[in-house]
């Protein structure tokens, strides 16, 4: 057991442990405790003082220089970091009016991915993964959800989720491994067929050797439709995996199949209507939305406020992946996504932390309350609202993972 530390003290501290996991969020709901001090007591929370305690030989005291604002660590709980080379062409194709679907049905978009990563070496991969994961862990993320999906055949998906286990430790950001090797149906092949072969041969080979505990699959015409995906999905959550859906991107169904089905989140819902909005306030499924996506597409955002409005829990999440979403700044898209859907920095806040959590079934991350995880993040600023005034450009200098600093 390490000695007790103690950090601070933070012009402002805000440990969101007043918000709710659903619904609408005003700033007055926000708890904000001035020139205070956290404890941590073996990498977790104890405590927040409001004053300096006395110097002792069993105490760890760190004092923090200038003015700083703390907040929990982030969460960016839908990520495709893991790929080979580049898809700079499909953008190309985008800008000169070609869509997403029309790059797909070529030949390009999604396949394009899958072929370059499984042309890529497992060492090129996991120096990417890493490479990536250092770049968000510096913004202040310390809990990432990284998908595999662009290895389709078994022996690729495997090679995917080992480089993300081979990966997790060599920095101090937890990686939360997600199964999508149902993204798309390889060329050639049954999707029902497809299907049954990952049931059969993947998963349990993913379960025996602790590679994911997630699954998630791309709900739309061109990649699986409902009927198809309700099956797979409910196999999966019979073997014990927690399941996602990609839903609502292009066109609806997705987000009603999430539901039915008790999936922990429902992603995208940028096509998502009145009748899918209600569904999912009236659920425990987290509604996650992906506003990189929307602006690497030239679509609409997800309805973000009408989602809150109506008390939906939701997630705000990067989908850092080389095709719709190259960007991978969760602070500088949730930022956006707040102004264009009027969401409160209450909202912003809880969705890029306890929220995104809750999407990947986290209860010990994502608020300072005591007993959960030290993940701490410091901006050096002395008011909040500056990180969403600067649309999310202002990093945090510090970030603490389970109480060290990084």
């Amino acid at each position: 057991m390490n000695n007790p530390k103690i950090i601070g003290p933070f012009r402002q501290i805000l440990p969101l442990t007043t918000l709710s996991l659903k619904g609408s969020l005003a700033d007055e709901n926000l708890q904000i405790l001035t020139d205070q001090w956290v404890k941590v007591i073996d990498g977790r929370v104890d405590s927040i003082l409001d004053e300096q305690p006395l110097k002792s030989d069993s105490l760890e005291i760190v004092e923090i220089e200038g003015d700083h604002v703390l907040i929990p660590g982030l969460v960016d709980c839908h990520t495709h970091m893991v790929w080979g080379g580049n898809r700079a062409k499909d953008y190309s194709m985008r800008m000169a009016g070609k869509t997403y679907q029309e790059i797909l049905a070529t030949g390009g978009g999604i396949f394009d991915s899958v072929k370059k990563t499984q042309e890529a070496t497992a060492d090129e991969l996991r120096a990417g993964l890493i490479q990536r994961a250092r770049r968000h862990l510096k913004d202040g993320v310390t809990t990432v959800e990284v998908k595999s999906g662009y290895g389709l055949e078994p022996q690729h998906e495997l090679k995917i989720l080992e480089t993300i286990q081979s990966a997790q430790g060599t920095l101090p950001i937890d990686m939360i491994p997600t199964c999508l090797a149902a993204h798309v149906c390889p060329k050639g092949l049954d999707k029902k067929e497809f299907l049954a072969h990952i049931v059969k041969d993947l998963l349990p080979t993913l379960k025996e050797k602790g590679l994911a505990r997630r699954v998630d699959i791309f709900v739309e015409d061109n990649a699986f439709t409902v009927d198809i995906a309700e099956p797979y999905l409910r196999e999966a959550k019979a073997l014990g995996f927690d399941i996602t859906v990609h839903a609502d991107q292009f066109t609806t169904g997705g987000s009603e199949l999430a539901v039915k089905v008790g999936a922990l989140s429902a992603d995208h819902l940028e096509a998502s209507g009145a009748e899918e909005i209600k569904l999912l306030a009236d659920s425990d499924t987290v509604a996650v939305a992906l506003p990189g996506a929307s602006l690497g597409l030239g679509m609409q955002y997800t309805p973000a406020r009408k989602l809150l409005d109506a008390g939906a829990a939701l997630a705000i999440s990067t989908d850092w992946n080389p095709g719709s979403a190259p960007m991978g700044d969760l602070l500088v898209q949730a930022s956006l996504l707040g102004i264009y859907e009027k969401l409160s920095c209450a909202e912003i806040l809880a969705g890029i932390t306890f929220r995104a959590a809750a999407a990947l079934g986290l209860k010990d991350r994502g608020t300072l309350a005591k007993g959960m995880l030290a993940d701490m993040i410091a901006f050096p600023i002395s008011d909040y609202r500056d990180v969403f005034y600067n649309q999310g450009k202002i990093k945090p200098d510090m970030v603490w993972k389970k109480g060290e600093l990084v």
